[in-house]
C-alpha cells in the first residue's frame, strides 16, 4: 500500500477588514489612528481609479 498524503489546506486570512495591520497614522489633533485593510483596500482603489494606460495622455 502507498501512504496517502493529504494536501493542507491552503491558508486563508479571515475577513475581519476593521482589524488593525500593524500600523497607524496620526490626525490633525495628533491621535494615532490604526490603519484597518479596509482603509489599505480603499486607497488602492483610488489608486486604481487614477491609473492611466501608458501612451494616453491624462487631461
Amino acid at each position: 500500500m502507498s501512504p496517502h498524503r493529504q494536501t493542507p489546506a491552503p491558508r486563508v486570512a479571515p475577513k475581519q477588514s476593521q482589524q488593525p495591520v500593524g500600523g497607524a497614522i496620526i490626525d490633525e489633533q495628533g491621535r494615532e489612528i490604526p490603519i484597518t485593510e479596509n482603509m489599505i483596500q480603499r486607497a488602492c482603489r483610488e489608486l486604481e481609479k487614477s491609473l492611466v494606460a501608458p501612451g494616453t495622455k491624462n487631461s
